[in-house]
């Protein structure tokens, strides 16, 4: 995702003519098609949209034929005209989604006002949601995306002006409320003049005509509308406006305004008994920025009734989110509500060497700022508690007690008036304070904190490099005392540019020495709550520093303290509530960037064991976990024999195939992290084994970059480790992963090595299992003679060893080669075998490449019926496992089965569909067969142009990798093309090429076409 000025200066508007603004410049959309896919996108922000949606919103009348190719072509279009427009408009499934961030996108703002004008009137603040009302309003600048009405986007235009005519009616309702009827006579005759059917407007415009003190006009009013309905629908007034009208007629004194509330009114009091009323508030910042949302909610809870008694607001945070700043915004903007005194005083709860200050001695202070002299104050605490609760008895006092340490330093301060309102500032969550609202004051937003650069760094810095400004907000991890602090550096050393200060922060030794300003300094600030904790708190942050990943659960932290999980539980819960520690997903923990980098830097602390022995029990646990993980989901995998660790802690729970599948999901990104931790501190055993599960997973989700990478950290960390089984497993496992990237001579050369390897070992299982994917490489060369061999020697060898898993891939690969060849009877006989052991072991995939293969073989021997239902079957599979590659291989063969059954809309949805799914996989041979099978069914379209491009694409992907069996099928296409266009040389040329090639992979004449195509 965009962060910085990118997120926050490029916006869309839709209350109106489509428009798009980077800054002060529009940005050119391109012509009506453009303009009307990316307006239904904007009307679906965030949601997916599909194709055939999208081709419905864009064309006036019926689509074209290459309607669904066009809409990719203009999102394509569109992501290269809008800045970051890959990172804005996403492929998802089926269709298209734009990522936006609700500020970005008038019609987000709108929702924004409405939802903040609803907060108000629950608050009983009806000023303030006339704003909020007002603000949303002033937002519509015409009709909905007005001049691309197609019959998509004038529906939605429709809905959205029942949503504008709604708050419209609940903006006149509200100044009605507020006593101002007269002023209101003007806009609702407009209003009434615009949608003069509109029974709610006519009856609110009657009623402020009333209140103005014109009956009369009023009484016309309704006479009129009475006149309109009668003549253009025969229709009478409905209940609401006749029972309007008797009411009027009566005079009733229902109709009158209703008062203002008291929370509204200005209170009236007399002079304070203790003398002028105390304003010990300290001074607003005058550069405050953002906190929009978090303001707007403490003003509500402030300005909400005390029922039974004092109001309690506490801001918890962590250090240097602002929570003091914010307090004291909110206490200025409240004043003149508490007109008998607004008192503040600093707790001490984690101030530098001042311990928290006690509840007598705040008392103290706070008796002494409401005018009591010092003879007149007890000594004794429980004398002061008492005295404190008379004096602040029936006034209304606003109490600012900041930088509070703990709940029980707050209790005795809390005085005994229900007017009064006490506003609470903590590092730590006061969750033992009865009667508080609590709010717990996160991050600054990547919008607010750039606006605070921009705000409090002079001259035009920030936005002379806005690049460097967004990463300047990243490496201050949108915390505001440290955007304040580097700020203040940068006014202080005028000729620094703000890269210069990214390029220090992004040494991450250095970042918090930095984000240092004479006494302000963020790791003093985080000093002081772990300091604040007890002992065995801050042993738990060291140690958690160490965890590689960006997030951890229960388990992976009680493996790294060396405590069970109740009490990790415990652990982390504490650092919690002490902020940290986030918690963004319920049982999962993360660092702020600013408190990891801080928790690396207590490693020399004095702890009862040394950090390697903790790193090597988290590397232990996840070694077991991803064990028993592919025990779920790869059942039947081959043992080798390996001595594993001895489980120290509890593994997470993993029943069945969907648990173990979430748990790898949520894992994903940590095991990467911990694989590469593994080898970088030497831990060569962990570095290679940690792979052999990981890998099966990366294949299965279809990373194949990842895939590699790990691969080759395993490889090198068996060598290192001298461990001849890991360096066979390593290598086996790092050529399939060489396979989906196309690097096919590359992976033939690592089973070979492994191959070798098994043989001296004497292990037949894992001979068998390098022979099995030797066989599938060299079908992926076209050399399906070799392969076959291959496959054919390895399946005895996986039977008599019981590796049934090894033998279902095995017939898989025999099916797809014969299916090449024409042996349509051999493909089926092994894809039924391959999907049966595949259902027998539970496997989540179900077999769904043995239903590919025996689709495709179905077909050959003419069982159309049965092979759309292999395929129908596969597809399913491959939706529910979520795995897009595969998805888009079977709707790639999908289409070819349409083709060949002359169903070529079907079969061009499908095919664009395909391609869709497995380019952005990665998978260059999958995407050069999609190609292929495109370039087909556009050819039998007569769109030969298109047709030559896929299929010339096709032939550079498969020259690339090496894949004969692609590259003789898109010279076969490039024939056939070149013949439609009337370039009978060029034709010859290719089908020479395209021969030679089937001729030297042993294909038969007669099976030159695509197996689907076949006749």
């Amino acid at each position: 995702m965009r962060e910085g000025p990118q997120r926050r200066r490029i916006g869309f508007k839709i209350l109106g003519s489509l428009e798009c603004w980077e800054g002060e410049e529009r940005i050119r959309l391109g012509g009506p098609l453009q303009e009307r896919v990316l307006a239904t996108l904007l009307l679906e922000a965030g949601r997916l949209v599909p194709v055939a949606r999208l081709v419905e919103a864009a064309w006036e009348d019926e689509p074209p034929g290459t309607a669904p190719h066009q809409v990719r072509k203009i999102v394509a279009d569109l992501r290269r005209r809008l800045p970051a427009g890959a990172e804005l408009i996403l492929t998802d499934g089926p269709g298209y989604r734009i990522a936006l961030e609700p500020d970005q996108l008038d019609l987000g703002l709108f929702g924004i006002r409405l939802d903040r004008a609803r907060e108000a009137v629950a608050a009983g603040l009806r000023a303030n949601a006339v704003d909020q009302l007002r603000a949303a309003l002033d937002l519509w600048r015409g009709p909905v995306v007005s001049g691309l009405a197609t019959p998509v986007l004038q529906a939605a235009a429709t809905a959205l002006e029942e949503r504008r005519l709604t708050a419209t009616e609940q903006l006149f309702d509200l100044r009605l409320d507020l006593g101002e009827a007269a002023e209101l006579v003007g806009d609702l005759r407009e209003a009434a003049r615009q949608h003069p059917l509109r029974e709610t407007l006519r009856g609110r415009l009657i009623l402020a005509l009333y209140r103005s003190g014109r009956q009369a006009e009023a009484l016309e009013e309704y006479g009129r509308v009475r006149e309109l309905l009668a003549e253009e629908l025969g229709i009478d007034p409905g209940p609401e406006l006749a029972a309007l009208h008797q009411a009027i007629l009566r005079g009733s004194p229902e109709l009158a305004a209703p008062p203002r509330p008291a929370a509204e009114e200005p209170t009236q009091r007399g002079p304070h008994p203790l003398g002028p009323a105390p304003s010990a508030i300290p001074y607003d910042l005058a550069d405050f920025t953002g906190r929009d949302g978090e303001l707007e909610r403490l003003l509500a809870l402030a300005a909400a009734p005390a029922d039974r008694g004092t109001r309690i607001i506490a801001i918890d945070g962590m250090g240097g989110s602002g929570k003091t700043a914010l307090a004291v915004h909110a206490a200025h903007r409240l004043a003149e509500q508490y007109p008998d005194g607004r008192l503040h005083i600093d707790l001490h709860g984690f101030t530098p060497q001042q311990p928290p200050l006690a509840p007598a001695e705040a008392l103290d202070v706070l008796l002494r700022i409401l005018g009591l002299p010092g003879d007149q104050i007890p000594d004794d605490l429980p004398s002061r508690v008492a005295l404190w609760r008379v004096v602040t008895a029936g006034r209304r006092l606003l109490i600012l007690l900041d930088n509070a340490s703990d709940a029980e330093q707050v209790r005795a301060l809390l005085p005994a008036s229900a007017d009064c309102l006490v506003l609470v500032t903590s590092r730590v969550r006061l969750v033992d304070l009865d009667g508080v609202e609590s709010m717990s004051l996160g991050l600054m937003s990547v919008a607010d904190s750039t606006a605070l650069v921009e705000r409090t760094l002079d001259g035009g810095r920030a936005a002379a490099d806005p690049a460097a400004t967004a990463e300047l907000v990243r490496l201050c991890g949108r915390l505001p005392l440290a955007l304040r602090i580097s700020t203040a550096r940068l006014r202080k050393r005028p000729l620094w540019t703000v890269r210069h200060l990214v390029d220090r922060l992004a040494d991450q030794t250095r970042t918090l020495t930095e984000l240092s300003a004479g006494e302000r300094s963020v790791a003093a600030s985080l000093r002081l709550s772990y300091l604040n904790m007890e002992p065995e708190c801050r042993t738990a942050l060291r140690l958690l520093g160490q965890h590689p990943g960006n997030d951890l659960d229960v388990h992976s932290a009680a493996a790294l303290l060396g405590v069970g999980t109740a009490d990790a539980e415990d652990l982390l819960e504490q650092l919690l509530d002490a902020h940290l520690l986030e918690q963004q997903e319920f049982g999962r923990y993360s660092f702020h960037d600013l408190v990891r980098s801080f928790a690396h830097g207590l490693r020399g602390a004095d702890t009862e064991e040394p950090d390697a022995s903790s790193l090597t029990r988290l590397l232990d646990y996840y070694v077991l976990a991803v064990e028993a993980a592919c025990e779920k989901l790869f059942p039947g995998r081959l043992s080798y024999g390996v001595d594993l660790p001895t489980a120290v802690v509890d593994l997470p729970p993993l029943p069945d195939t969907d648990s173990a599948l979430g748990w790898f999901r949520r894992e994903h990104r940590t095991l990467l992290a911990a694989v590469r931790l593994a080898a970088r501190s030497g831990r060569h055993w962990h570095a290679a084994y940690l792979p052999r599960g990981l890998t099966s997973y990366l294949r299965l989700q279809g990373c194949p970059d990842e895939n590699q990478e790990v691969g080759r950290i395993a490889v090198d960390s068996a060598r290192a480790a001298g461990d001849r089984q890991l360096l066979r497993l390593g290598l086996t496992n790092l050529a399939v992963a060489l396979w989906p990237l196309g690097r096919i001579q590359e992976g033939v050369v690592c089973l070979n090595e492994a191959r070798e390897l098994a043989v001296r070992l004497g292990d037949q299982a894992a001979e068998a299992a390098c022979l099995s994917r030797l066989g599938i490489f060299h079908n992926s060369l076209g050399s399906y003679t070799e392969g076959l061999d291959l496959l054919h020697r390895a399946l005895p060898l996986h039977r008599t060893s019981a590796s049934h898993r090894e033998e279902a891939a095995t017939l898989v690969s025999i099916s797809s080669a014969s299916v090449q060849l024409g042996r349509y009877a051999e493909a089926a006989e092994a894809a039924r075998g391959a999907v049966e052991l595949h259902r027998g072991l539970g496997e989540p995939d179900d077999g769904a490449l043995g239903l590919i293969n025996l689709a495709a073989a179905q077909l050959g021997l003419g069982e159309v019926d049965s092979a759309m239902a292999a395929f129908g079957e596969a597809y399913e599979i491959q939706l529910r496992l979520g795995r897009s590659a595969n998805t888009g291989l079977v709707l790639a063969r999908l289409a070819e089965a349409h083709h060949r059954l002359g169903r070529l809309d079907e079969a061009r949805e499908n095919g664009l569909r395909a391609l869709d799914l497995i380019w952005s996989s990665g998978i260059i041979g999958w995407t050069a067969t999609a190609e292929n099978i495109l370039g087909r069914i556009q050819y039998d379209l007569d769109e030969h142009l298109l047709a030559q491009e896929r299929h010339g694409h096709a032939l550079r992907l498969a020259e690339q990798i090496g894949s004969r069996i692609e590259a003789a099928y898109a010279l076969d296409g490039l024939a056939l093309t070149a013949l439609a266009l009337g370039d009978p040389d060029r034709a010859r040329e290719h089908r020479r090429r395209a021969d030679g090639l089937f001729d030297r992979m042993g294909v038969p004449e007669q099976y030159h076409r695509p197996a689907a195509l076949r006749r």
